[in-house]
């Protein structure tokens, strides 16, 4: 099972155009379950700084890379693994008798 990482939207600065949240989500799925984890990641941008990327040169990969840098991105794996194998084997169910 291989986890997709994707940025849903961003938010930057008027005056330079750099980067200050991404909002990001991580969804994996094996067979007929899925389970997915959304989530922000805070940053400073410095126009002035080397390697920093102009807004309009980013790309989905940059920012996951931001993203993977700022959180453990196996635990958050490993914790939606954790939730399909519950939803496989549940320990409650809901429902009435009639």
């Amino acid at each position: 099972m291989t986890a997709q990482w994707t940025i849903a939207q961003l938010e930057r600065t008027t005056a330079d155009g750099g980067v200050v949240v991404a909002h990001w989500r991580a969804t994996l799925s094996e067979g007929d379950f899925s389970s997915s984890t959304y989530g922000t990641c805070g940053f400073t941008p410095d126009a002035g700084s080397e390697g920093f990327v102009a807004f309009e040169a980013l790309t989905e990969a940059d920012v996951l890379e931001w993203v993977y840098a700022s959180l453990d991105k196996d635990a958050a794996e490993a914790s939606l693994a954790t939730q399909i194998e519950a939803l496989k084997a549940p320990v409650t169910v809901a429902g009435m008798p009639w």
